[in-house]
């Protein structure tokens, strides 16, 4: 079978420039060279047939061929005929006649008869010479008695001068060939350097190197460009890596949380299950406790898989609802739920403020804007959150108003606030639920943790058992940067604990 041969295709950008610009170089000049090959044969020719054309034989020597006879008084031919003309004739009949003026090696290929009509007279036209050796030009002219004569010139000197320039073309042609890879190599490899410095920095970050960035970002020219993209593009593939690489990490500890806080009740769940299996003669008052503490392990598990649901449903849909909500009649809806579950505690309602001032000042009514239950969410693991880690008779206060975001009134970052959603723009307006307390406060450690899932302060003297999951704080700042909000704490040792809850003003 015969072998297909393979094209050759030059694999280098490079390579493929100066192969163009070769190409067209020298295409360009042999353009031009043969342009001006065949307007300088043309000016020849019309040199030639000026000449032609100014040349006429006179009347005596149409009857000296005629008769074939030549007077005594006739000069010799190189003082009749001028440089290398050759004059033919015809007689009357059109046949050419054996006797010409001037001499030479060389002659043109005539017709032995010609007609009235051909050649036209005065119209300069080529003939090859009888050696079928180079060109002549000829034109023809009438004389008298019906004769008719043929003057011609060899055209030798005209080919002679396109030979030697076609030879010169080509040379021209080829020096340019040979200049443009040369030099056109050259500052084409200087040209694309920006672009290789581009390549070694693509080949690094593919080596592992992520933190490279390519150097050439000039706006005016086309490689800075690319940079350019190129460089946002790796911004936002590394910014992408670290989501991916938080998420997993966030996603393997909240695994081990869960798993941790699931074995501890589903451990207990198995443990008294077996015994009420294994010992059938069990006291009823022994009976009933391990009912009861299974039911209480049940219910522990229940509470942590709602909380642990209810997260995920707030990450795929953070509001089912969005509408109209008073702040103050929900604040005072919780404290009333909140009396309920902690029937020991006594929490106040007051206005924004009048924690700073000592002083109750009234109460008005402010709307915000968002999901209503979700909200009540919030404000309730607020409360239970303080009722939980405060000893009995800490002052709890809920406060509803409206502020401007900044460091003193809060929305936004400073020493001694702490918060994991991120922070409002200065000044602006927003709705306000404060749950305050003067209890002893967290330590700048602990508060950094305290929105942490599953994480748990340490136990303060006095105060009730704790027995959530860890989750609820978690839920309260998912809800809130879900509104377009923050939830923030205020505190320190022996200053007790501040959380604010911050809704934007105004939207919808």
């Amino acid at each position: 079978m015969r072998a297909v041969p393979r094209r050759l295709h030059p694999r280098s950008l490079r390579t493929r420039l100066v192969l163009i610009a070769t190409v067209l170089a020298t295409a360009a000049v042999l353009v031009c060279q043969a342009t001006g090959l065949t307007l300088m044969r043309s000016w020849l020719i019309g040199q030639v047939d000026e000449r032609l054309t100014d040349f006429r034989p006179p009347p005596p020597v149409y009857r000296d061929i005629a008769d074939g006879t030549v007077p005594a008084h006739r000069p010799p031919p190189h003082e009749t005929l001028p440089s290398d003309f050759r004059v033919y004739f015809y007689d009357a009949g059109g046949r050419l006649l054996p006797d010409s003026l001037g001499s030479g090696r060389s002659e043109p290929r005539l017709p032995e008869t010609v007609t009235a009509q051909e050649p036209t007279d005065g119209r300069p036209a080529t003939v090859p010479a009888q050696d079928g050796d180079g060109e002549w030009r000829v034109v023809a002219d009438s004389g008298p008695d019906g004769m008719r004569a043929v003057v011609a010139l060899p055209l030798d000197t005209v080919q002679d001068a396109t030979s030697r320039l076609l030879w010169f073309s080509l040379v021209i042609g080829a020096a340019t060939a040979v200049g443009v890879m040369l030099l056109g190599g050259a500052a084409v490899r200087l040209g694309l350097r920006p672009l290789t410095r581009v390549e070694h920095t693509a080949r690094s970050i593919t080596s592992g190197e992520l933190e490279q960035n390519v150097t050439d970002t000039s706006p005016d020219t086309e490689v800075g460009r690319l940079g350019i993209a190129l460089n946002t593009m790796l911004d936002q593939l590394r910014a992408a890596l670290h989501r991916k690489d938080r998420t997993e990490r966030r996603l393997r500890r909240f695994m081990a949380d869960a798993g941790h806080e699931l074995r501890t009740p589903l451990t207990s769940l198995q443990g008294f299950a077996e015994l009420l299996l294994h010992d059938p003669h069990m006291s009823p008052d022994r009976r009933r406790e391990a009912h009861e503490l299974i039911a209480q392990n049940a219910d522990r598990m229940s509470r942590l898989v709602d909380s642990l649901f209810l997260l995920a449903k707030l990450g795929d849909a953070p509001t089912t609802e969005h509408g109209p909500v008073d702040l103050l009649s929900l604040a005072a809806d919780g404290i009333s739920a909140s009396a309920v579950r902690h029937p020991g505690r006594r929490i106040a309602l007051a206005p924004l403020g009048a924690g700073d001032s000592g002083s109750p000042g009234e109460l008005d009514v402010v709307e915000g804007s968002g999901d209503p239950h979700q909200l009540a969410q919030v404000l309730s693991n607020l409360l239970d959150n303080a009722c939980t880690h405060t000893p009995p008779g800490t002052r709890l206060q809920v406060r509803v108003g409206s502020l401007r975001a900044g460091p003193r009134a809060g929305g936004t970052d400073r020493p001694g606030r702490t918060s994991v959603n991120p922070p409002l723009p200065s000044g602006a307006p927003a709705h306000v639920i404060e749950v305050a307390d003067d209890g002893p406060g967290l330590t700048p450690q602990e508060a950094g943790q305290v929105f942490d899932r599953f994480y748990r302060a340490p136990p303060v003297s006095g105060a009730p058992r704790d027995s959530g999951s860890g989750l609820g704080l978690a839920i309260a700042s998912t809800i809130a940067e879900a509104h377009g909000g923050r939830l923030e704490l205020d505190t320190g040792p022996g200053e007790g604990c501040t959380f604010r809850l911050l809704l934007p003003a105004g939207t919808s």
